[in-house]
C-alpha cells in the first residue's frame, strides 16, 4: 500500500470507497496481471480483507491484492423526469 493511500484503519462501515484490486488470474496473451474495480459501501474491515456491498452483491477483497483506494461521495440523486405531454 502506498503511502498516500486510504488507510484501511480509518473506515467504518458505511464509508463509500472504491478500491482497485488485482485478480489471481493473467492474461492469457500478454501474461500481465488482470485488475478489476469495485465501488460501494464498505460492510466490514478486517486484518486480510475489506467486505464491500456494490451493486452486484456483497464483495470480500483481500487487502493484499489491493493496489489504489479512496473514499468517494455518496451517488448523485436521480432526478425525475417531468411527465411527457401528449
Amino acid at each position: 500500500m502506498t503511502e498516500n493511500m486510504l488507510k484501511f484503519e480509518d473506515l467504518s462501515p458505511g464509508d463509500r470507497i472504491v478500491v482497485r484490486y488485482r485478480l489471481t488470474q493473467t492474461s492469457p496473451e500478454t501474461g500481465n496481471v488482470i485488475s478489476s474495480d469495485a465501488l460501494g459501501e464498505v460492510l466490514a474491515v478486517t486484518s486480510d480483507t475489506v467486505s464491500i456491498n456494490t451493486k452486484r452483491g456483497a464483495l470480500d477483497v483481500d487487502r493484499q491484492a489491493i493496489t489504489h483506494a479512496k473514499r468517494v461521495p455518496p451517488p448523485p440523486v436521480r432526478r425525475s423526469r417531468p411527465p411527457t405531454l401528449k
